[in-house]
């Protein structure tokens, strides 16, 4: 095959410039992303009970539908959140390349069986069942920079002109908006009820039947008379659209002919559907939508496509609002991407030049370069065809695989060169026989380091999809080099290479002539000195047999050393803030808190922090008036050059400001490396009760751990990603008593329920979209215990019977939240490794806390944590297997059985370099590192082939 080349340089050339245009028809189409899709696709079932308590929900919801979820193709786990808001949460971890299409129709299909058995309220509310992932991949603000609108106007707009719009857009999974759009409330007054001997049943009947859409038919319908002439629809009674149109509902008619309306026992305005959540921008006002990424989308594309379609949609806002991105993870994407750019470009600088050192010959030097655009443009086209992406791993990869694929054309050219020096031949007859000598040897190499890297493309899970992408992008990679090597590089040699005098080289004339003269002599020294000391080691084996030992068992020592962990964190521009104030607090106790936060970054990180937005109301440790969160996104890194102005850095100063808050608990983290498997940083365990000890044990083994691991030094920011039980009035209500009495247990349960939770009555229209009815009791009649005795239920004989005639109430805790993993009672621990410390040291002391607690505790590892224990189990095995293939590969090639020992032999000479620099730098054991060493191994491979060779030849 070279001959064919050498005789037809251009149809080298021809071949080299189609892979090139592939290679840049395809880099226009792939994606962009920091990572391939390593987290596991996932799918999230949503419900809603409102009203119930977290134990209500647990039981009568996400029990019944977590136990019809069993069989599910290729489950990994599966965590559930049930809370006092009422809301269900189910979310379903399945393997890594498992298609998410197929597992939501699975989960869709198994959902139908329990959804006839879950609460009517449920079912009506809607059960919803997303591919989406757990964090947020963006968040959009919509802010009045004039202050015209409110934060409820502001959300209302987000809900009834944004929501829908942006949810269709390819990629988004599911957009949460923190708050919601307007909803017509009707604020009850017990006292005035009682006095017109009305109840709550009285009124949601009275709005069912007056505010309704009746369908009234039409004139002249067919089938029609005879002599019909006439057709026209009848339009009858409509939805309401005014609060004065609901003020004039009429609840009862009296004897004498007076009403009595709607407005002369509660008072209707406009408002919305719920008030749990309030978000603020800077300290002001925002409408904020937090955005989920579809699994298996390209975060990069559908950030663009999202901020096209807002910007689209700008256009049609009112006067003084516009657009924000307090939150958005793509930046650091970008700049990821960049910096690899130009680490490859840095790369291929240093390899010029070193060749340029050694080869002393610029056309000579200029072969080899020329083979780096083509087989890196040549790995793009394969990386399209095989459905990947440009990433952090691909890139690294192709950084790595720079020096190995000149390495081919670097041995063609050498050859070339030393036929023509030794031999006086030319150029064309010169790579002739070269090629003649060296094709094999090419191709041995090339075969066994595409051995070395084969296996890596087949382990599962999270960590083999990192594997897979570095394994094919090098063995791409190395395939196209090989075949260059076999068309255009000799084909090069053989027209661009001068000829060279018999006995004499390039490097003794040209412009560098003074250099190459004195490099040439010190290096001639040094390789004097190598050869004295290989042949001194001859003379005397078992000294350096013994030298040879010490280094080995000084490699294994520093390895089995080495902290584990599954990919380093990075300054990915924003952290995150959660805030937890003592079980009761209120809404208002929350937003002083959040202000403090503001205060703090706002004033005291000016040099840092570009914005924050903050929510009360909700967390990624649930929903409760004494939760909140912020997202503190950071100035350009550019801007942020020194180690104080990192995000760790800053968030290590937040947790000193933070902890000075007294009405409650607040602190800051870094995101984790990948944000699709957790919330932040560190660890997430999950403790569990396997015993069914019950929910007071389970608590009371948590509080163990936390105070265990608060004292352990290895472990920091030990927390549990939930809430601590808070007060419960339990009304207990005397069904005897009530029955005597004539009340029926229905009617209590409706007062109950509409009164102090609220009740979804039906629709309205405003502005043209139809937005929902809520009745609830006003909220000077729900603020305290004693309230409940201010309403009434009426019995059969019509006569109003208070509560306190039939019910008692006494205190008790309870929790506003509670977990489930894999069906099994739980409680989420998240923390992190303490300085010097690394993640898979930190993990070890919580087993071994974990193991002090009573029995029936139990715990599991999720999220990233599960890939990095599943990681390091793998690692050993990809270890011992391209070891395996690449003596089998030695073997095969030379036809011996000894000199694949030599080839192993020789590896850990290369391995101690790499361990002992991760050592001196404080490193950890991870993915990087890994598959590091596995290129190392390549290399001192391809190495010793050359060498063995090199030998046969002599």
């Amino acid at each position: 095959m070279p001959r064919f080349f050498i005789n037809r340089p251009i149809f080298a050339w021809v071949i080299a410039i189609m892979v090139m245009l592939a290679g840049l028809l395809a880099i226009k189409t792939l994606p962009v992303s920091q990572y391939p899709p390593i987290a596991p696709p996932q799918i999230t079932i949503n419900a809603m009970y409102p009203g119930a308590s977290a134990q209500t929900v647990q039981d009568t919801v996400t029990q019944v539908i977590e136990q019809k979820l069993n069989g599910l193709d290729n489950l990994i786990y599966m965590s559930s959140t049930s809370d006092s808001a009422g809301a269900v949460a189910i979310n379903l971890t399945f393997k890594a390349g498992t298609d998410p299409n197929v597992a939501q129709v699975q989960v869709q299909n198994k959902l139908q069986l329990a959804t006839p058995l879950l609460p009517q309220i449920v079912q009506r509310a809607g059960i919803s069942v997303v591919k989406s992932t757990r964090n947020f991949l963006m968040i959009v603000g919509l802010v009045s920079e004039d202050g015209s609108m409110s934060r409820p106007a502001l959300t209302d707009y987000a809900v009834s002109n944004i929501q829908d719009i942006v949810s269709r857009v390819e990629g988004v999974g599911e957009l949460l908006v923190f708050g919601t759009q307007n909803a017509m409330r009707i604020w009850l007054n017990p006292s005035r009820l009682n006095n017109y001997s009305l109840t709550v049943n009285d009124v949601i009947s009275a709005v069912q039947a007056q505010n309704a859409q009746v369908s009234a038919g039409q004139f002249g319908g067919t089938p029609a008379i005879p002599g019909q002439q006439l057709n026209a629809t009848i339009t009858a009674r409509t939805l309401l659209q005014t609060v004065e149109q609901f003020d004039a509902i009429i609840l009862k008619t009296n004897s004498d002919g007076s009403t009595v309306r709607l407005k002369d026992v509660a008072e209707c305005k406009i408002g919305t559907e719920n008030y749990d959540l309030q978000s603020r921008f800077n300290g002001k006002p925002v409408g904020g939508m937090a955005i989920r990424l579809a699994a298996g989308a390209n975060a990069l594309d559908t950030a663009t496509r999202v901020k096209a379609k807002m910007a689209e949609l700008s256009g049609f806002f009112p006067a003084g609002m516009k657009v924000v991105y307090p939150f958005d993870t793509t930046p650091f994407v970008k700049i990821s991407i960049e910096e690899v750019v130009v680490t490859l470009v840095e790369a291929v600088c240093l390899v010029f030049i070193i060749m340029f050192i050694f080869l002393q010959n610029i056309r000579a030097t200029l072969i080899p370069t020329i083979a780096v655009p083509v087989v890196l443009l040549g790995t793009f086209g394969v990386l399209s065809v095989s459905g990947f992406s440009i990433n952090t791993l691909t890139m690294f990869a192709l950084v790595i695989v720079i020096g190995l694929l000149v390495d081919d054309a670097i041995v063609v050219v050498e050859n070339v060169e030393r036929v023509m020096s030794e031999e006086g031949l030319s150029p064309r007859e010169a790579t002739i026989k070269s090629m003649g000598q060296i094709t094999s040897a090419l191709w041995g190499i090339a075969t066994v380091l595409v051995a070395v890297f084969l296996p890596m493309a087949f382990f599962g899970g999270s960590t083999g999809v990192i594997y897979r992408q570095f394994s094919i992008t090098i063995i791409s990679a190395m395939i196209l080099s090989v075949l260059l090597a076999m068309t255009l590089t000799p084909a090069l040699c053989a027209t661009l290479l001068k000829p060279v005098a018999k006995g004499h080289s390039a490097g003794e004339s040209g412009w560098f002539r003074w250099f190459f003269v004195r490099f040439n002599a010190w290096f001639d020294r040094r390789r004097a000195q190598y050869e004295g000391v290989v042949g001194r080691s001859f003379n005397k084996p078992v000294r350096y047999l013994i030298v040879y030992g010490a280094i080995v068992a000084g490699m294994v020592f520093l390895f089995l050393r080495l902290p584990t962990a599954f990919l380093p964190d990075e300054d990915q521009g924003f952290i995150g803030c959660l805030i937890q104030l003592p079980a009761g607090a209120t809404q208002e106790r929350t937003v002083k808190v959040i202000e403090q936060l503001e205060q703090h970054f706002l004033e005291r990180e000016q040099k840092t922090v570009e914005a924050i937005i903050a929510i009360s109301g909700f967390s990624f440790a649930g929903r409760g008036q004494n939760m909140g969160m912020a997202f503190v996104k950071l100035k350009d890194w550019k801007l942020r050059q020194t180690p104080d102005l990192k995000a760790p850095a800053i968030a290590g100063r937040a947790m000193g400001a933070l902890s000075r808050i007294r009405d409650g608990m607040a602190f800051a983290f870094s995101p984790p490396a990948v944000v699709e498997l957790g919330q932040a940083n560190g660890f997430d365990l999950m403790l569990q009760d396997r015993g069914g000890i019950g929910h007071e044990k389970l608590m009371e083994a948590r509080n163990q751990l936390l105070g265990m691991a608060m004292k352990n030094p290895k472990l920091m920011a030990v927390r549990p990603n939930g809430q601590d039980d808070t007060p419960q009035f339990k009304l207990d209500i005397d069904d005897v008593r009530a029955g005597a009495l004539g009340v029926s247990v229905t009617d209590i349960n409706n007062v109950l329920a509409t009164a102090w939770g609220s009740s979804y009555v039906n629709d309205f229209i405003e502005n043209g979209r139809v937005k929902k009815v809520y009745l609830q009791a006003a909220a000077q009649y729900r603020m305290l215990p004693e309230d409940i005795n201010s309403w009434y239920v009426r019995n059969r004989t019509g006569d109003m019977v208070p509560f306190s005639a039939f019910s008692t109430a006494r205190w008790q805790y309870g929790s506003p939240r509670l977990e489930r993993y894999n069906g099994i009672p739980s409680i989420e621990i998240m923390g992190q490794a303490g300085r010097g410390v690394s993640t898979g040291e930190a993990m070890a002391e919580m087993e071994k806390i974990v193991a002090q607690l009573p029995s029936g505790i139990g715990y599991e590892w999720t999220g990233l944590s599960y890939e990095e224990r599943k990681a390091g189990a793998q690692a050993p095995a990809l270890y011992i297997i391209s070891l395996l293939v690449v003596f089998l590969s030695v073997a095969a090639l030379y036809e011996s059985w000894t000199i694949p020992f030599v080839n192993l032999l020789m590896l850990p000479l290369g391995l101690v370099g790499a361990v002992t620099a991760v050592t001196l730098r404080f490193l950890p054991n991870d993915i990087y590192l890994q598959i590091g060493l596995l290129t190392t191994v390549g290399l001192s491979t391809k190495n010793a082939i050359l060498i063995i060779q090199f030998i046969k030849a002599q």
